[in-house]
């Protein structure tokens, strides 16, 4: 038996890859993190399947449901929020399996981030503005971050931010980004992107505090921040579109 940690993605039903899907509707147990999924989600899932929410867990129970499952010849699907790849526990989780013998593997889902710049319709590298992307945290109440990865140290590298799980500390976040981004940077705000409940706030990093507090948003929410996000962005041609540019010729099939 395996435990499949699925990304499922921003939390839209619709926004699961095929082969998570597969893997819902066969697996007699699914877990799940309530906090962030819309409820559409589990509609994927078998008829009679047992649901387990686990926003009330911590990870030795949510292994310990893992491991009375396999001990039953049960596949598990592991619902993970955003894309397995980054703040999903994954490592923590996987050890604990590896410990007690338990079989897993991973399916990447769509990346909370990737979902936000959607809604709002903007790449976040533009030619000769900004060609990389930051995906970052901070921390107050959770884990501590390393030394290196001060915000400072990431901000000064003028890259497309982007901030999970700083919601509710937005308005000294916008203050420190302010000093190399300058207060009028473009912020964006999505709260439970491609979600029923779905929420964009636009602004600087002057103004965006106050917005969220005016909303009330509290979490689920990413941070998007940079100049990739000017509206009407003026911008180079990309070298590899350019008409100038030297192609070879084409060969093989097709050509």
């Amino acid at each position: 038996m395996t435990v499949h940690f699925i990304g499922a993605g921003p939390g839209a039903a619709d926004l699961l890859t095929l082969r998570a899907v597969a893997l819902l509707r066969d697996s007699p147990v699914v877990l799940y993190p309530g906090t962030y999924l819309d409820p559409e989600v589990l509609a994927h899932c078998a008829p009679g399947a047992e649901l387990v929410d686990t926003q009330g867990l911590d990870l030795d129970q949510i292994i310990g449901h893992c491991v009375a499952a396999d001990a039953a010849g049960k596949d598990v699907a592991r619902l993970c929020s955003g894309d397995p790849s980054i703040y999903s526990a994954l490592t923590e989780q996987t050890r604990r399996l590896d410990e007690r013998g338990v079989a897993w593997d991973v399916t990447p889902g769509v990346p909370a981030y990737t979902a936000a710049a959607a809604v709002v319709g903007r790449e976040l590298t533009v030619p000769e503005v900004v060609q990389s992307v930051v995906l970052t945290r901070t921390w107050a109440r959770s884990t501590a971050m390393p030394e290196s990865e001060a915000l400072g140290n990431f901000a000064r590298t003028r890259a497309s931010l982007v901030l999970h799980l700083a919601i509710t500390r937005i308005r000294e976040l916008a203050v420190e980004l302010a000093e190399e981004y300058g207060g009028d940077c473009p912020v964006v705000v999505v709260y439970r992107a491609s979600q029923p409940r779905q929420q964009i706030l636009r602004g600087t990093l002057d103004d965006i505090a106050d917005q969220v507090d005016a909303a009330g948003l509290r979490q689920a929410a990413v941070v998007l921040v940079g100049r990739a996000l000017t509206p009407a962005i003026d911008c180079a041609q990309s070298h590899l579109y350019d008409p100038h540019r030297e192609r070879q010729p084409l060969s093989g099939p097709g050509a």
